[in-house]
């Protein structure tokens, strides 16, 4: 069976236009009759909420540093389910990953260009044109030497001046033997909602989000050699590779017998426990891979948005994940009848996973507004980012994690909490070497500002299902009462 055809959109920096490029392609090569898989290279959860608008189908992301090299390909390759191509948004620049000590590796861990030798994949360099001249061979050249393990196919022109600046880029990219696959000029269109922490997630402002993605798809059909970036695509090269399987990936572990505590086993009504999952406009950060696994695990995955809706009936867990809660404080607070289930939830002892703005929720209050109160915490925004990837260690047991178990994960936040005193979920060393502790794992509850991909930990999954399904739950249960 061949290779389903793929192409991954580059770029020499950040800021070269790779978003607003690959989600247009998604939505031009969808209009022209394609069904089209796409991809995002690294942790970010907001590109691939424009991807899914742009597709139709759900975006998922490939990280190396958060499941290991060896599972890009095999989840590469179950997203391309049922598609004829797949269009992957690369993350900075090209060879932009981790950074580590290694002064000899040429291609950063979990960058763009580790990414496309992974699944096999040829690359399309997005070049912001502003700026360049005939200088630009010189660059490209570096690019198209720097690694020969790494396909680069070809150039799109983003943000172009003129007919004649278009001439003299167009003479640079021939002057390196590199075709030129589109010309985008500057459109202030062409451009995705941002503020804070980046773009506007597409699940916080829809229609601004579809208005977005159609301007995109409008512009990039007319501006880009579609069929040139098919054919390009197509040129994929990649062994067999098995698709990863939610299913398989829980089952050969609760099998192995090396965790026979932590096996799913039916909820003490015999029924599926029902795992509540928020979502809505406060809560969009996730992997496409969590709800899949808690499934295979043996749960009931139900959403519910904390902006406006009450704790699901028969809820036995709850997982709350990122997003941007500072933006909802005031109505996160509003929701006074959730804020009471939760705490309610927590007493009673029944599972809690959150993940950094799900961490902030379970805390007192927010910015002046009251949370859920299930954390002794007060969280604040503040001026500074705090972004990159972490080696944690579980430094007690929880009802994901054992003592002494590691994970690689990832921050990304504005906001700060004090946790003074209680028990934290991780400790790990900083760039300074620092010993620093995140988080809370106490009782029935985990939550930290850690974002773990759980492709990667499918003994945390197994063991907070099984929790879930060793709650007491009554029949209509929904407030923990």
């Amino acid at each position: 069976m061949s290779a389903i055809p793929a192409i991954v959109i580059a770029a020499p920096a950040s800021g070269s236009g790779k978003t607003t490029v690959s989600t247009g392609l998604l939505g031009a090569l969808r209009a022209a009759g394609h069904t089209v898989a796409p991809f995002k290279v690294g942790p970010d959860y907001i590109d691939p909420g424009y991807h899914a608008v742009a597709a139709g189908r759900v975006g998922r992301n490939l990280d190396p540093n958060l499941v290991g090299p060896d599972a890009v390909a095999p989840l590469f390759a179950a997203g391309c389910a049922g598609a004829d191509i797949a269009v992957v948004e690369g993350v900075m620049g090209l060879f932009d990953g981790r950074i580590t000590d290694d002064d000899a590796d040429p291609i950063g861990t979990g960058s763009t260009a580790h990414v496309a030798t992974l699944i096999g994949a040829p690359v399309i360099l997005v070049v912001d044109a502003a700026g360049h001249s005939q200088s630009l061979a010189a660059l490209l050249h570096g690019f198209l030497g720097y690694s020969p393990a790494v396909r680069i196919a070809g150039v799109i022109l983003n943000r172009v001046g003129s007919a004649r600046h278009e001439t003299v880029l167009r003479q640079a990219c021939t002057r390196v033997g590199l075709p030129v696959y589109g010309v985008l000029h500057r459109d202030p269109a062409l451009t995705v909602p941002s503020r804070h922490l980046g773009l506007i997630p597409a699940a916080e402002r829809r229609g601004e989000a579809v208005a977005a993605v159609d301007a995109m798809t409008a512009g990039i059909a007319t501006g880009l050699d579609l069929p040139g970036i098919v054919a390009a695509a197509s040129q994929r090269t990649t062994g067999p590779v098995t698709p990863w399987s939610a299913d398989e990936a829980i089952g050969a572990h609760t099998e192995s017998g090396a965790h026979t505590e932590i096996s799913a086993a039916p909820h003490r009504s015999g029924e599926r426990p029902v795992i509540a999952v928020a979502a809505g406009a406060a809560f969009t950060f996730g992997y496409a891979e969590h709800p899949e696994m808690l499934r295979a695990a043996g749960a009931e995955v139900v959403t519910f948005d904390p902006l406006t809706d009450r704790l699901p009936e028969r809820a036995a867990a709850v997982v709350i994940g990122g997003g941007f809660p500072e933006e909802h404080a005031e109505d996160l607070a509003a929701n006074v009848d959730l804020r009471a289930d939760l705490a309610a939830h927590a007493r009673a002892g029944r599972p809690i996973h959150a993940e950094c703005a799900g961490l902030l929720y379970l805390c007192r209050e927010l910015d002046g507004h009251p949370m859920t109160g299930v954390i002794d915490g007060v969280g604040r925004f503040g001026p500074r980012l705090t972004l990159g990837y972490r080696d944690g260690v579980a430094v007690g047991d929880s009802v994901l994690y054992r003592t002494g178990e590691r994970v690689t994960g990832h921050e990304f936040h504005r906001s700060y909490v004090d946790l003074d005193g209680q028990h934290p979920a991780w400790g790990w060393r900083d760039a300074a070497g620092t010993p620093t502790v995140d988080g809370v794992a106490a009782g029935s509850v985990h939550a930290s500002y850690l974002h773990v991909h759980p492709v990667a930990q499918p003994q945390a999954i197994s063991r907070f299902v099984a929790a879930a399904a060793r709650a007491d739950v009554g029949e209509g249960d929904r407030h923990g009462a």
